[in-house]
């Protein structure tokens, strides 16, 4: 069985500039790695749609969407010390969140499905970008899960940084759960095993210099096991979110 693979060419467009981490070549590699000739039976290419304006409103403010707009048409510039948009950054974050519900909606017909995104999301706050980050992409897609029918979301994020965006817009809204796997104490500081919201958030703070296959599973177990639980309240819908900061290269799995 083949999995749909979202993805728009505009997500290509963010440039930050030189030097920056958040290059356009994170995506290229992503993309790249997945055309191996081994994958051409599993892999099904789909092309997103961008989001619409009525679509960010679920999550973000028109005020800071109207902003994030306005710098891009003006050519760009930064909205924090590491966070900067470009000319066509606009154009490409709008690609990043399609993408996001368009594997949704590929998920709800086929039962699962990949979303390439960039400009990364888990950092996006409901009025503020931070930590490259301009849309919460995978609170934009649960959002549209909801509206799709889907009453009751999990978000499972894996990044060696805490996704403080995810777990501000959902931490008191029961309908979504949110796990986050993730090094402790880090950027952005938040993110410790005694942030619950209302119930709804597991973190699973681990600490720097473990080895890269330091088993993750048992650690995650018990709190995946608490959202997955079957019973009324149980999720309909299973968003990961896998983060491009845990090794070196533009290749490693970012927010």
């Amino acid at each position: 069985m083949s999995v749909p693979v979202v993805f728009h060419p505009a997500t290509r467009l963010h440039n930050p500039g030189p030097g920056h981490p958040e290059r356009p070549e994170r995506i290229e590699a992503v993309l790249t790695a997945l055309r191996a000739p081994d994958l051409t039976a599993t892999v099904e290419w789909v092309e997103g749609r961008p989001a619409t304006r009525d679509q960010l409103e679920r999550v973000h403010s028109p005020v800071y969407l109207d902003a994030l707009e306005r710098l891009a048409h003006g050519g760009g510039g930064a909205l924090d010390a590491d966070t900067v948009m470009s000319r066509d950054s606009w154009d490409a974050a709008l690609a990043a969140a399609g993408v996001a519900i368009g594997a949704v909606e590929q998920g709800i017909e086929r039962g699962s499905s990949f979303g390439a995104t960039r400009p990364p999301g888990h950092h996006a706050l409901a009025g503020r970008a931070m930590g490259f980050c301009l849309i919460n992409n995978v609170v934009v897609a649960a959002r549209h899960a909801q509206q799709r029918g889907k009453p009751r979301v999990l978000i499972v994020d894996w990044d060696v940084h805490h996704g403080n965006g995810t777990q501000a817009l959902v931490e008191r809204d029961p309908s979504i759960r949110y796990v986050s796997m993730h090094q402790y104490p880090w950027y952005p500081g938040t993110g410790a095993e005694d942030e619950r919201g209302v119930g709804n958030v597991f973190n699973v703070p681990r600490p720097p210099g473990l080895a890269r296959r330091a088993p993750v599973r048992p650690v995650a177990a018990s709190p995946i096991a608490r959202c997955t639980t079957r019973r009324p309240e149980a999720p309909g819908r299973l968003l990961h979110h896998c983060g491009r900061r845990s090794g070196p290269g533009p290749h490693c799995p970012d927010r």
